[in-house]
């Protein structure tokens, strides 16, 4: 039987604007979380600190521990033009992959001054228009990015962020990603100590999010679509906790789409996570077997994007759709800093 060619707008919903989160929820927990079960095909609307009557002793918890780099920057020109850059890979010590605007500004070794303290040379151009830049500095560049930089917030966020830390999750460690694992936003660390206390365990995964993960498809057949490569850890220790796990026939839940592409990517054909590092290209869409993940806990994603083809090969790409129009009705608050769904 030949595979489903899906098009892109195969993934499509609509969405009214107004539905569109501009604001973390505060607190955190207080989010609206949207479960389904998929054994029973069932509905429920939950605050998500009620996330406990849906997890039990033995499930595993996988989280991305990534933290969100004040990626976004402003260099001026030599004519006081601004030149937006948006940090996305660090290629070596201060050697970094970047998204520059307007990139025609940025020719080959032309240098700019980002404040009084850094400075870059931009040294090549990628295949796809991303700048390769060399920065210059006297100090400690991450102290300095803190200073000068700026969380680098989706387009579809209008208002000012008031405190960088809402777009960090609370367990975020170590630093280089360009967007949030947004899924992980909604936990606080009581409602951890409670989820640990229960007997679930918490097994931490990281991956840098790059902002190819939320790059629109433009090629009209998904298959066409390439991904941008997302660097990813899997420690032996981690390695070893999920093998335990799957051994023993526990659930491992995925928070947020990137602790499934890491999971997903680890995981060999025989079912057996590897512990390692590296670059991970992987693009998840129906149909998909599911090699480690059992359940995922993730936001609302938008529409024609690899995230919601990813979570459609968990549920299917009909009953997403359908699952989406529910929310849309319901009043679900949508994206980054939107609401949550838990799929069981």
């Amino acid at each position: 039987m030949s595979e489903v060619r899906y098009k892109k707008s195969d993934f499509y919903y609509d969405l009214p604007p107004e539905q569109i989160a501009q604001t973390p929820a505060e607190p955190r927990d207080s989010s609206r979380l949207f479960v389904y079960d998929r054994a029973k095909d069932k509905v429920e609307h939950r605050i998500f600190r009620d996330i406990t009557d849906y997890l039990k002793a033995g499930d595993v918890l996988v989280i991305n521990n990534t933290k969100v780099l004040p990626a976004r920057l402003y260099a001026h020109t030599e004519h006081g033009g601004l030149i937006e850059i948006l940090l996305l890979k660090r290629l070596e010590r201060d050697k970094w992959e970047v998204l520059a605007k307007p990139g025609k500004k940025c020719a080959v070794g032309k240098s700019f001054k980002i404040g009084d303290k850094l400075s870059f040379t931009v040294e090549g151009i990628t295949d796809s228009g991303e700048r390769i830049i060399n920065f210059s500095y006297d100090g400690v560049f991450e102290n300095i990015l803190e200073e000068v930089g700026s969380m680098p917030l989706p387009p579809y966020i209008k208002e000012k962020l008031k405190d960088k830390d809402r777009y960090q999750t609370v367990y975020a460690k170590t630093d280089g990603s360009a967007a949030a694992p947004t899924a992980g936003l909604h936990f606080t660390p009581e409602l951890l100590e409670k989820i640990r206390s229960m007997g679930v365990e918490i097994v931490e995964v990281l991956l840098h999010v790059g902002l190819g993960t939320f790059r629109p498809v433009k090629e009209d057949i998904i298959t066409d679509h390439k991904m941008h490569g997302e660097y990813y850890e899997v420690s032996e220790q981690a390695a070893a906790a999920l093998n335990r796990v799957k051994a023993e026939g526990r659930r491992i839940i995925a928070v947020g789409t990137t602790s499934v592409r890491t999971l997903e990517s680890a995981t060999g054909e025989d079912g057996v996570v590897r512990a390692g590092s590296g670059e991970t290209y992987i693009f998840i869409y129906p149909p998909y077997k599911f090699k480690c993940v059992d359940a995922l806990i993730t936001n609302f994603h938008l529409p024609e994007s690899t995230l919601i083809m990813l979570v459609a090969a968990l549920v299917g790409r009909e009953k997403i759709l359908s699952l989406y129009k529910t929310a849309v009705d319901e009043g679900y608050r949508f994206f980054s800093f939107g609401d949550a769904m838990m799929i069981i």
